[in-house]
């Protein structure tokens, strides 16, 4: 696995091996010895904060690799470290604060119908988790990344599946997690990567891994996704595969600030190079004076934003490839031709369309996400025109709009109407903002209706936890044989619903 600059193509050394099957069984059942290690929380507690300071102590480093193999730049990268290292301590506070265990106890009671005996429930971690990096956030949804922060604070050992985009980025920082965990008395195996194609697929058929993490494409995560599930056992399959984030600007949002929109526009579809999984793909603009504005704004933004590198060859062709496609279709006019640009960069824009040809089969490729800084301008006349557009669109991580300042105050009105349309197809709603950023945060939900997700979990936030979990319930157990955390004079403080009612 080569080490390779985005902005000149110039191979800066062998990163990694790619890992045959056997190197992958070694990884797996490396860290499957692991779990016993891992089971103790304050231990996890003192993992996840170790790898806090390492990754900050080897902040330098890790930035200057990732710069070289993403061409990110240096600033966006160091506000991804801080997010990356963030979660971990986030989730530091998760696991010392319980809740995340869903510990309930209801007492045996004989004088219900049925009786109801001794029931005690808490939940336990899977096992092995595969963890597919992503290739456009290099810290954040990669090696340190939520998928392996939340894994591990469930006390799952972690396998990743490294991007081959940043292969030496991905070592250094599993360096310092390793780091960690043999700082805190723990195996350094708790965490382990493998490169390469075929060790992605020999990882997810392993009949040690529990469950999967994946970040990436429809194509690529259906494929795992499938196997995940053909398994003789199958297991857990929890993957961000696309998503289009459809915008709704009502037409009283045009009139008032049309040059704000637009401005707000460009920069979320240009935002990393237009390589955000939330980046607005499908803008619907009313059809008039207003939405005119609004276009005539959004073509001088776009037609002045800056072009950029993309993170690797084979995304700048996909790129380049999806905007001709669209170009080309009928009745597709083109304000600002996104494309090529100057040596290895492109450059960003949009395509503009009447909403009504959108739920033509000829233009069903603009209802599909195009990675990289484009979008499409659904121009409409009316809510049926907006109406019959989303029926036919797929999940997405977000939905947004952007609404008068009196359609704010109408509970009933035309923006709660738009909402409600929209709630069914995005896991996170927007009003009078835009989607790119994802704030790490307890009440954060960063998933979707396939295929933006393939379950109904989150990869970013508190809750993320949940998906390396199980619940178990001990019935009629002797007080002797309960786990620490099921005990009736609840030792480590944990917090709990006892007969229903949640202990303060």
């Amino acid at each position: 696995m080569w080490s390779v600059d985005p902005r000149s193509g110039e191979r800066h050394g062998q990163a990694a091996t790619e890992a045959d099957a056997a190197a992958v069984d070694k990884a797996v059942r490396a860290a499957h010895e692991t779990r016993a290690a891992l089971a103790d929380r304050a231990t996890r507690v003192a993992l996840l904060r170790a790898v806090v300071r390492e990754l900050n102590a080897d902040s330098a480093e890790i930035i200057r690799l990732a710069d070289r193999e993403t061409a990110l730049g240096e600033p966006r990268l160091t506000g991804e470290l801080a997010r990356a290292a963030g979660q971990f301590e986030a989730f530091a506070q998760e696991v010392e604060d319980g809740g995340y265990l869903g510990v309930a106890i209801d007492h045996a009671d004989p004088s219900l119908t049925p009786p109801r005996p001794d029931l005690r429930r808490y939940r336990v971690p899977l096992g092995v988790v595969a963890v597919y990096a992503a290739s456009n956030f290099p810290l954040a949804f990669s090696v340190p990344g939520g998928d392996t922060a939340s894994a591990l604070a469930a006390g799952c050992p972690v396998v990743v599946k490294a991007h081959p985009a940043h292969p030496a980025t991905s070592e250094r920082c599993a360096a310092a997690i390793r780091r960690a965990a043999a700082s805190v008395g723990l195996p350094e195996d708790v965490l382990g990567t493998v490169h390469g194609f075929d060790a992605g697929v020999a990882l997810i058929d392993h009949p040690l891994v529990s469950a999967a993490g994946f970040t990436g494409s429809v194509r690529g995560g259906r494929a795992l996704f499938d196997r995940a599930c053909a398994r003789p056992v199958p297991v857990p399959f929890h993957g961000e595969l696309g998503s289009l984030n459809p915008v709704v600007v009502t037409e009283a949002a045009a009139g008032e600030r049309p040059e704000e929109i637009a401005a707000g526009l460009a920069g979320s579809v240009t935002l990393g190079t237009g390589q955000f999984c939330v980046k607005p793909g499908l803008v619907f603009v009313p059809e008039g004076e207003a939405g005119d504005r609004l276009v005539t704004s959004l073509t001088s933004a776009l037609g002045e934003a800056a072009g950029g590198v993309l993170l690797d060859e084979r995304i700048r062709d996909g790129f380049i490839a999806g905007v001709s496609e669209r170009a080309e279709l009928p009745d597709v006019t083109v304000p600002v031709t996104a494309g090529a640009g100057e040596g290895r960069t492109v450059v960003p824009g949009f395509v503009s369309v009447p909403a009504g040809h959108l739920v033509r089969p000829s233009h069903e490729t603009l209802l599909e996400e195009c990675f990289g800084p484009l979008t499409v301008v659904a121009r409409y006349r009316d809510t049926e025109d907006i109406a019959a557009v989303l029926a036919a669109l797929s999940g997405s991580l977000t939905a947004t709009v952007h609404i008068g300042a009196d359609e704010a105050a109408e509970e009933a009105g035309h923006a709660a109407q738009l909402l409600a349309a929209l709630t069914p197809l995005a896991g996170r709603l927007l009003v009078n903002g835009w989607p790119t950023g994802v704030a790490v945060a307890t009440a954060q939900h960063h998933g979707g209706p396939y295929p933006a997700t393939t379950t109904p979990f989150t990869s970013v936030g508190a809750s993320a936890i949940d998906r390396w979990l199980r619940p178990v319930v001990y019935q009629g157990t002797p007080a002797a044989l309960l786990p620490a955390e099921l005990r009736e004079e609840n030792p480590l403080g944990l917090p709990r619903r006892v007969d229903g009612v949640r202990e303060s």
